[in-house]
């Protein structure tokens, strides 16, 4: 009964007056203050345009990748719109100082950093691709796995299109750990195919009749480097030859050249009436063979 008693409606009024009167005089007190924590958070709003249009400028002028000039506005955003927080939380509470602000910062990002760890590496790979630029938008790359073209470069990912039009999204990190081979850092590549003649032909003759038929075909680039034709080994057979020669170092260029560069051997060879073998079989017996006639049963 004695509880009950002491939570009259009065006093009840009475600790809610209180309450309200002491939140009001402390927002009277904080008012100054808050005044200006509001203006330095306008003047960083103010501060963040100004260097992202900065950027956007000094990316054009500098012909700096838009994926590179976007990195650069979000690290320089973050860090203006942090130092201005952490200003205008110091102004409002005085007992919060700069040095404990910064170290509640840093305990809180290495706890963050461990629970966002491949989040964070992916995102500094993406940064360092970026920066370094192996291979950009368009380009046709391949690494562990994964071949195709490059859609987009975000700060996290990769999109990579495969020349049958699925989508691969893969991690910045494992680009950037693993090696990257980069199928149109040039504008033309070699290639190369193997092509055999029987045994019972000229050598010196079928790797003329081979040369001249590679230089007929368009797309063969033998003005940026010379066609080769190399006899490479004694097939089971035939003679094998290997035939490079340069195009251009889209995979849809090279699979047009092999058409057209096999197209015109064969046609060349046929013309030249030297012989593309089928596979020969020899067979040996160590004793002679016992041959019997097969009589009609008419016969019988």
């Amino acid at each position: 009964m004695d509880e009950i008693d002491a939570l009259l409606p009065g006093d009840v009024t009475g600790t809610l007056t209180d309450q309200l009167t002491f939140w009001v005089e402390g927002a009277v007190a904080a008012g100054p203050r808050l005044g200006v924590a509001i203006l330095v958070l306008l003047v960083t709003a103010l501060v963040a345009w100004i260097f992202r249009g900065l950027l956007d400028r000094v990316g054009r002028r500098a012909r700096f990748r838009r994926n590179l000039v976007d990195v650069l506005k979000l690290m320089s955003n973050t860090t203006i719109w942090l130092l201005g927080i952490l200003m205008a939380l110091t102004v409002v509470f005085p007992t919060i100082t700069p040095g404990k602000a910064l170290t509640t910062l840093g305990l809180g990002s290495v706890a963050i950093g461990f629970a966002f760890k491949d989040t964070f590496e992916n995102f500094l790979a993406g940064i360092l691709i970026l920066l370094r630029e192996p291979f950009q938008m368009g380009d046709f790359i391949e690494c562990e796995g994964a071949e195709g073209r490059i859609e987009r470069i975000t700060i996290r990912d990769t999109h990579i299109r495969q020349t049958d039009g699925q989508l691969v999204v893969v991690p910045n990190a494992q680009l950037f750990h693993n090696p990257v081979t980069v199928r149109t850092n040039q504008e033309v590549r070699r290639t190369s195919i193997l092509c055999g003649v029987a045994y019972g032909e000229d050598v010196d003759r079928a790797r003329a009749v081979i040369y001249e038929a590679v230089r007929t075909v368009n797309l063969v680039r033998d003005d940026v480097r010379d066609v080769q034709v190399f006899a490479k080994a004694f097939g089971a057979s035939s003679i094998d030859f290997e035939i490079t020669w340069w195009t251009g170092s889209l995979p849809v260029d090279i699979r047009r050249s092999r058409d057209k560069v096999v197209a015109a051997i064969k046609r060349a060879l046929d013309d030249e009436g030297i012989e593309i073998p089928f596979p020969y079989r020899t067979l040996t017996f160590k004793e002679p063979l016992a041959l019997h006639r097969r009589e009609d049963a008419d016969d019988a």
